[in-house]
């Protein structure tokens, strides 16, 4: 069994669940790059915050409809297996306490983009959550420790934006981007092609900018595990690094092994 490749989806808005365009087709596309089928697939994604972490450990986990204002995504299903035998290993891989949660599911940051790189929803998915207490250095500890799964079969996946302003938003497709917006963007993509980790984890040192780009850290805070599940032998690989609507970029990564 080969070493899986990890993935940063910048999944951007739950339409993209419904809509054929040069995002949701990459997500395809780096589907269908993968090496060979995975044997699971664990998310980390945006929109599961939590205090303390956990994984989701039930059998059949739900597709969460959460958000507002989107009726035709509320009739969407992505209905994956879970795996409680795979939960309890990841439990024992941290160093931390790891809840065991069967009340959550599988959040829009993890189906919306599932349904374009696996539509037959046959492949067991599980989520962690991300604790709102810990450090960028300790997102990136818990990657580290989840590297082990990329040999046994397991495709990680985290789910966010390098750059998420919804405020800031102009929903205008031919809108250029913000300054800011395209600083801080590329900022973050030179440090991935330099595997410069440490200048995505002490991004608030590039000053007020961060604080535009992510008006709350949680769509950044993914990429923190993504970089810690990195190999030194990996290969970037990047996949549409624009910013759409002036403030939300798409760029998403992955993290192959050598060929």
């Amino acid at each position: 069994m080969s070493r899986m490749p990890v993935i940063f989806f910048g999944h951007g808005s739950p339409t993209n669940a419904l809509e054929d365009n040069r995002f949701t087709r990459s997500w395809a596309q780096i589907a269908s790059e993968l090496p060979e089928r995975p044997q699971a697939i664990l998310c980390v994604s945006a929109h599961w915050c939590t205090r303390g972490t956990a994984v989701t450990a039930m059998k059949n986990p739900r597709t969460l409809h959460d958000f507002g204002g989107f009726p035709a995504l509320n009739k969407v299903q992505y209905p994956a297996p879970g795996s409680p035998a795979l939960a309890e290993k990841i439990a024992g891989l941290l160093d931390r306490k790891v809840g065991q949660d069967k009340s959550w599911g599988l959040d829009h940051g993890c189906w919306s983009v599932l349904v374009h790189a696996f539509p037959e929803a046959d492949i067991p998915v599980l989520q962690l959550s991300m604790d709102i207490a810990l450090s960028s250095k300790q997102r990136f500890d818990i990657g580290r420790q989840l590297a082990a799964l990329r040999d046994e079969g397991v495709l990680i996946i985290a789910s966010g934006n390098i750059v998420h302003n919804l405020g800031t938003m102009d929903w205008n497709i031919k809108s250029e981007p913000y300054p800011w917006c395209s600083d801080f963007n590329n900022y973050i993509i030179k440090a991935l092609q330099d595997d410069e980790a440490d200048k995505i984890l002490a991004a608030e040192s590039f000053g007020q900018i961060t604080g535009r780009c992510h008006p709350t850290p949680d769509h950044f805070w993914p990429l923190h595990y993504f970089l810690g599940t990195r190999q030194a032998d990996d290969n970037l690989k990047i996949y549409t690094p624009q910013v759409m609507h002036k403030s939300l970029s798409m760029a998403s990564f992955v993290f192959n092994p050598p060929s």
